[in-house]
């Protein structure tokens, strides 16, 4: 069965306490504290594996926890490191909280190794402790708790193109035709279950990868039919190939058909709508004029001027298909060749726990700029992508909650000052 999405448990590995001990050897008159550090938890990693195509293992195992750091032992011996879990998914898999439906991760394109929750930070055991006017402390650190989280995983293919249209009106045939994909081809509806990715040559230009969406029909965002399941497929995708059955073997009008699943699309994703389309009228072969009017002149006349050219073709014969594919070259030329990415909206490393990293609030008066610097504000750089509008979001966001703000505002910064952050420079505004 194939299994596009599944819902997880995940916990990192909770920190070894540290121990409390005291020397107590022969011939060692003034043994002091030797209690050792707790190790590290562990830390749940997710990775792109090519060799999965699924999410079929995570039905069947829904919680993954990561190893518990070890206690410190006495001696000064350190506890052993929590082993990590990897979590290995599909290249295209986005990781989502399951609460909110924010998206934390989407393992696409560079981004095939991702620390999802890191291991809690083993606790120091009481040698460090000890002063000299506290030469034997009773007391150490306790290793920091284990982080949580609910995942929602949605596997969403990497495709160049996708290929939409009514049951049975021949995209498995033209998936075939065209690649090296193998779907089940039958002469009834829905006869593909999943969706099927194809590889297409082109022997004197780039090719590109094509999936096969399965089962749209109308009121598919809706849930109803097999569209709703594969939608998702389609999301990735940068130009659409729109097949109709041209002949309107089963009744249906080409016309029609292509109104209704773009309202489909737009219903499911208005974004999806606007991305270029190419119509491939399929079953030229099977058309019989007889004082009607030519169906392939009729999709012309209604769809040619608004952009969106009409390629007549034969999927059984390979009629027109040439000239279809090599079209579609020309127009993934036309646009950027980026893979699509989704957007990280939830940072669990800054909601799930309060970040023990100092950081420092001052005004550089020779460069009369207010500065903003320390370990937590670097790593939340290192978190955030600024130039999207949700990370600049959260960036304002992690100012306020941190008291930044109050902090700026103490120190006297006005509207239009410079604020700093480590090579940054931002003009404050409230």
């Amino acid at each position: 069965m194939f299994a596009d999405r599944a819902k997880i448990y995940v916990r990192s590995g909770k920190g070894g306490d540290g121990h409390v001990s005291f020397r107590r050897e022969k011939y060692v008159p003034n043994g002091g504290p030797d209690g050792g550090d707790g190790g590290d938890g562990g830390s749940v990693i997710l990775v792109v594996d090519d060799g999965l195509n699924t999410l079929t293992d995570y039905r069947h195992v829904q919680k993954y926890h990561a190893q518990d750091g070890e206690n410190g032992k006495k001696r000064n011996c350190r506890g052993k490191n929590g082993a990590d879990i990897i979590l290995k998914v599909p290249e295209g898999t986005v990781i989502r909280e399951a609460e909110s439906g924010k998206v934390i991760t989407d393992m696409s394109g560079e981004n095939r190794n991702f620390v999802l929750l890191s291991g809690g930070r083993g606790g120091n055991g009481n040698q460090h402790y000890a002063t000299s006017t506290m030469q034997a402390p009773k007391y150490a650190q306790p290793g920091q708790p284990s982080k949580e989280l609910e995942l929602l995983m949605e596997l969403k293919v990497i495709a160049d193109v996708g290929l939409v249209g009514f049951p049975n009106v021949g995209k498995s045939t033209l998936l075939t035709k065209v690649s090296n994909a193998r779907p089940k081809v039958a002469n009834y509806h829905f006869t593909t279950l999943n969706p099927h990715l194809g590889v297409v040559d082109l022997q004197d230009a780039k090719g590109f990868v094509i999936a096969d969406i399965p089962g749209l029909i109308e009121g598919a965002s809706e849930g109803i039919g097999l569209g709703f399941e594969f939608l998702r497929h389609i999301e990735r995708t940068k130009v659409i190939i729109h097949m109709v059955d041209a002949a309107g073997t089963e009744g249906r009008d080409p016309i029609e058909d292509i109104y209704a699943i773009n309202k489909e699309l737009e219903a499911y994703n208005p974004d999806i709508a606007l991305r270029p389309q190419v119509i491939a009228a399929n079953k030229t072969d099977m058309i019989y004029v007889d004082g009607g009017d030519d169906p392939i002149i009729r999709l012309k006349k209604e769809f040619e001027p608004k952009g969106v050219s009409v390629y007549p073709i034969s999927a059984i014969s390979g009629k027109g298909i040439r000239e279809l594919l090599y079209h579609v070259r020309n127009m993934l030329d036309r646009l950027d060749d980026k893979p699509i990415i989704f957007e990280q909206e939830f940072f669990p490393e800054y909601m799930l726990s309060v970040s023990e990293d100092p950081y420092t609030v001052i005004y550089d008066e020779a460069a009369q700029e207010y500065v903003i610097e320390g370990p937590r504000i670097e790593k939340m750089l290192g978190y955030t992508n600024l130039e999207s509008e949700k990370g600049f979001a959260f960036f304002q966001n992690f100012l306020k909650e941190n008291g930044i703000l109050d902090q700026l505002e103490a120190l006297g910064i006005q509207e239009g000052d410079t604020v700093r952050m480590y090579g940054l420079s931002f003009d404050y505004y409230k």
